[in-house]
């Protein structure tokens, strides 16, 4: 009959371990503070309520205007000179290009001045970030025209009114996410979805403007087989730009806001993915620190207020904000300064507009989407990762082939699916102490680290959860039918011992604690103890309350890994010893081989580490008093 290594105190483990003429010291693992109790963590909302309490007046208006930050600390001599030629630069460059992105937008010009005017000063308001530059980009213009042109022909007022209500609908949706602190659920989108869709964006975007170098019409698509079969066919207006600023008015065209929501989606997330990634960028190359949803918050503000003045969705350009960073911004105000230049353009220099050649707008556009072809990411990513690189070519084949939509659908898609893979299938790592040293380590990363027979120390690198447990119990199992190759200790023949290092291991949800529970069971009918080593305090506390503790033992969950490998080789010497004593005492009379193997015997049935032995005495059982010989080779 084999010996169980059922649950045992943590006395019964200090004496098997003193049993064996070494002590072996172990560190005690203490429960975590507050063990016993109901409640854990306080809630997220007394948290809030918590920190809300203890904010001061000054604090609580930096919370509501992000300006408070920067103004009450504004360098009158140092700052303002530094934000006038920043200002004056970027807004000198905006004028030209929000005209061409709104042509991009199938929107008169004069509505990308209006997107470049009254969120510049709302956004330098509520906005976070101190450098970036707000207002029409290429790739959202694209979004809006490529959407809007599919329900309405752009010549109608209702194209209008719906572009005005797309940057409504948008900044709600930037405001809820910013007030829920939804900021998070963007970076399930990897950067090669972000670099394989951008890039194919931008040639779909430099090729809707060839129909104003080529004189002729081209058809207004996302997609690119339909614009080079209408540039090959070879199938245009200079208008007046209206003078004033803008007038107050309220978004028209409710009725269609469901089918203008898939789009409005869309755009929150491109204004998530650049202006928030752009926007953190640049507040680390300037020494303050940025809150992604006060950020989203201060843009879907931005959004709202600028709806209400005829603006279609504006967000951060990614190259205006590098000018602007590099041209020395400190602070929002430079925005502010920007927002005046586009007023001033408004109020005095829309006639000087009128003769613009288009071609000389598309050309800014072409030029301002260059920078986004981003090739040399593929070839980075085929060096690195051939799976990221996967991602960029099925974003970037069916962005051109299917429009914009269904690629960043695909891209969001397969991201989604590579996370939930990964997720599921975690890596796990069998360990194995490196010599001269009480370190364990992956014995795939570090050949030279030994391992003991009859003993399996297992890493896992991930949350326990109901996605993954099934894959993890799986790879225990495989764990103990295919033996891993040892080279320490006595030769038992199978896996005795189960060691979890659980260092890596986050959090474990109620599906994980019964799998536990199952497989403590499964190994307690064959006879293998399960040992805990470092979990952290919140897993410890719930493997405490759930019972789990209580299973394996208290006396087998340890600090250290080396602590739970010194006690189960205790185990093993203790067991083994005792085997060798009982084989030495039968084989006294040695002219006696037939009382000597029996005795033997009885002792190798009482022990289950011994049943390779007998095995392998088998067949040699004429040979007599070769047993004990056999005995200490493998004890060696």
């Amino acid at each position: 009959m084999e010996r169980s290594y059922a649950s045992r105190s943590s006395g019964e483990l200090a004496t098997a371990a003193s049993g064996s003429g070494r002590p072996v010291r172990v560190i005690p693992l203490r429960h975590p503070p507050g063990f016993g109790s109901i409640s854990s963590s306080p809630p997220w909302w007394r948290a809030a309520v918590g920190r809300a309490r203890s904010m001061g007046p000054l604090e609580w208006a930096e919370a509501a205007l992000p300006c408070v930050a920067w103004m009450r600390k504004y360098r009158w001599k140092e700052d303002l000179q530094a934000d006038l030629a920043a200002g004056i630069t970027v807004g000198v460059m905006l004028v030209p290009q929000a005209m061409s992105y709104a042509k991009l937008a199938g929107l008169h010009p004069i509505y990308g001045l209006y997107t470049g005017f009254i969120p510049l000063f709302v956004y330098a308001i509520f906005g976070s970030s101190r450098q970036l530059a707000v207002g029409p980009v290429a790739l959202v213009s694209l979004l809006v025209s490529n959407v809007l042109g599919g329900i309405v022909n752009s010549s109608s007022e209702l194209y209008t009114e719906l572009a005005i209500l797309l940057a409504f609908m948008v900044g709600i949706l930037e405001c809820l996410m910013g007030l829920l602190r939804l900021g998070w659920l963007i970076r399930f989108i990897s950067h090669s979805v972000i670099s394989g869709f951008t890039t194919a964006s931008a040639i779909v975007i430099g090729l809707s403007q060839i129909k104003y170098f080529l004189g002729y019409s081209v058809t207004r698509s996302s997609k690119i087989i339909p614009l080079i079969e209408s540039i090959i066919a070879g199938a245009d207006q200079v208008g007046e730009i209206p003078q004033g600023l803008p007038k107050f008015s309220i978004p028209r065209g409710f009725e269609h806001v469901i089918l203008l929501m898939p789009t409005a989606v869309l755009i929150t997330g491109v204004a998530i993915l650049e202006s928030v990634g752009i926007a953190k960028a640049l507040a680390a190359k300037n020494g303050y620190e940025l809150d992604s949803n006060k950020e989203l918050f201060g843009l879907g503000i931005a959004n709202i207020c600028g709806s209400l003045f005829s603006a279609y969705p504006a967000t951060g350009s990614f190259s205006r904000s590098a000018v602007n960073h590099e041209s020395g911004a400190k602070t929002g105000l430079s925005g502010i300064i920007m927002g005046i230049i586009i007023g001033g353009a408004l109020m005095f220099m829309t006639p000087l507009f009128t003769d613009i050649p288009q071609c000389a707008l598309a050309a800014i556009v072409i030029s301002a989407v260059t920078g986004l072809v981003d090739y040399e990411e593929a070839i980075f990513l085929w060096g690195i990762d051939k799976k990221d690189f996967f991602l960029w070519a099925i974003t970037f084949i069916t962005t051109l082939v299917f429009g914009i939509e269904i690629g960043v659908l695909v891209g969001v898609g397969f991201s989604l699916a590579f996370v939930i893979h990964e997720s599921a299938n975690p890596h796990i790592a069998v360990l194995g102490r490196l010599p001269g040293t009480t370190v364990y380590r992956n014995t795939l990363q570090y050949p030279e680290a030994y391992t003991y027979n009859g003993i399996v120390v297992v890493r896992i690198d991930a949350p326990i959860y109901f996605a993954n447990i099934s894959y993890i119990k799986d790879r225990l199992r495989e764990y103990e039918l295919n033996l891993p190759n040892s080279n320490r200790g006595l030769d038992v023949g199978r896996v005795y011992f189960v060691i979890l290092e659980m260092s890596p291991v986050t959090y474990i949800d109620s599906s994980a604690v019964q799998a536990l529970k199952d497989l403590h069971q499964e190994y307690k009918a064959r006879h293998i103890q399960i040992a805990i080593a470092n979990p952290n305090r919140q897993v410890h506390l719930l493997l405490s309350r759930s019972g789990i503790i209580d299973l394996i033992g208290d006396g087998w969950c340890f600090v250290r890994v080396h602590d739970a490998v010194q006690v189960c080789l205790q185990h093993v010497q203790t067991s083994s010893s005792s085997a060798l004593k009982l084989a030495s005492q039968a084989s006294g009379d040695s002219a006696d081989s037939i009382s000597t193997l029996k005795a033997e015997k009885q002792c190798l049935k009482q022990d289950g580490f011994f049943k390779n032995l007998w095995k392998a005495h088998d067949g040699n059982s004429d040979s007599g008093g070769e047993v004990q010989p056999l005995l200490r080779q493998n004890l060696v």
